[in-house]
């Protein structure tokens, strides 16, 4: 009977915690190896590991995942083996794609703690039952996310980004910046006089009242405090806060 060379795939959607001696990529390897080997009397052999750390699995864009692909196309891999199906990939459009190219290079996909495989048509319809389940959880987790930004935001909480020109943000609370404030009556006052935002733009920048300068997050570089343009204008004036 010939060898059946089987590759690993692991990954994991965030970097936290691959520093660590023994991270979760480590966890499903191993638990992968101990599968392959227990499958010894079918002749497989474990061929190589392939990991992507730190990436989601709803992207394609995973460089562990091309090598693999690309190594099975070479008729290199007869079986691929994870941990858990997401692991592989959270999209069912992309998963699909990825098990018509294992039906055409003759690679089988197998699962070691969901019990099953492709080279049985009841394991292809249980895979794509549990990719469903997997791909739900992943939107109600969004839509969870969406929910919590929109109820802190309805609340008053500032929740990330550069604060809008004429506030700051303390304590997740935006609170009016008063020199920046300035700037934003002066733009409304001048509007209403001029009733043109091109015209507002250049007495902006003849003035030297340029738009908000801000410091990034590690504090490491300033950014902002640019020429206003007709768009940044505009956006003031239609700023609702």
């Amino acid at each position: 009977m010939p060898k059946i060379n089987c590759a690993i795939y692991v990954r994991k959607s965030t970097e936290k915690g691959l520093e660590q001696e023994f991270n979760s990529l480590h966890n499903q390897e191993e638990a992968c190896k101990n599968y392959i080997l227990s499958q010894a009397f079918n002749n497989w052999e474990y061929f190589r590991t392939y990991e992507d750390g730190g990436i989601s699995g709803g992207t394609m864009e995973r460089p562990g995942l091309k090598q693999m692909m690309s190594d099975m196309a070479s008729g290199q891999i007869q079986v691929v083996v994870v941990y858990k199906v997401d692991r592989l990939s959270r999209s069912i459009m992309d998963f699909h794609k990825m098990i018509k190219s294992f039906e055409q290079y003759g690679c089988n996909f197998v699962s070691i703690t969901q019990s099953f495989d492709t080279s049985s048509s009841m394991g292809k319809l249980t895979l794509n039952m549990l990719l469903s389940f997997a791909q739900f959880e992943r939107e109600v987790g969004s839509e969870r996310v969406r929910d919590k930004i929109a109820s802190s935001k309805a609340k008053g909480f500032w929740m990330g980004g550069v604060p809008p020109l004429g506030y700051t943000n303390i304590d997740k609370k935006l609170v009016i910046e008063e020199n920046e404030a300035e700037k934003v009556r002066m733009i409304f006052d001048r509007y209403l006089v001029l009733k043109n935002m091109e015209s507002v733009k250049q007495e902006m920048n003849e003035k030297g009242l340029f738009t908000k300068s801000f410091t990034t997050k590690n504090k490491n570089k300033s950014l902002g405090g640019n020429p206003w343009t007709t768009g940044r204008i505009h956006q003031v004036l239609k700023n609702t806060l």
